[in-house]
């Protein structure tokens, strides 16, 4: 796996009230890319996502409570189905607890999810509707 951080998704509670801190409070700019259900910040290479945390926690497919899902989620953007599988393996191979095996999602993309070694939950996604840019950060 690439040492590279795309996406950061923060599960909110209400979008429109963490839309407005980000927004007017910081204000920091959302992308032309964002949706109603997904608010995408670029942030100089990374971009911080902000989605509804009960929708997050589905995807994830764990429990949105306290104990099983801390409401962030780290994302690897791979450049194919065959990479995201590939990383799932490696990460598995290291000993990561695989949550979500990857799979096409309702979003039109493939993920799947994995714990790190300290529990923090990572996607490996392919989103065949962005793309990269000349330094490997995602073009929105």
């Amino acid at each position: 796996m690439r040492q590279k951080l795309n996406l950061i998704t923060l599960g909110v509670n209400d979008l429109e009230r963490s839309l407005d801190f980000y927004e007017k409070g910081l204000n920091w700019k959302k992308s032309k890319s964002s949706t109603d259900n997904l608010v995408l910040l670029p942030l100089g290479g990374i971009v911080l996502a902000l989605y509804p945390r009960k929708l997050l926690a589905q995807d994830v497919t764990v429990e949105d409570d306290v104990t099983g899902f801390s409401g962030i989620t780290f994302s690897f953007n791979a450049k194919s189905e065959l990479e995201v599988d590939e990383v799932i393996d490696e990460v598995k191979n290291l000993g990561a607890e695989i949550v979500k095996t990857p799979q096409k999602v309702f979003w039109g993309g493939y993920s799947g999810y994995f714990k790190d070694p300290d529990g923090h939950l990572f996607e490996v996604a392919f989103n065949p509707l962005w793309e990269f840019d000349e330094n490997d950060n995602l073009d929105l």
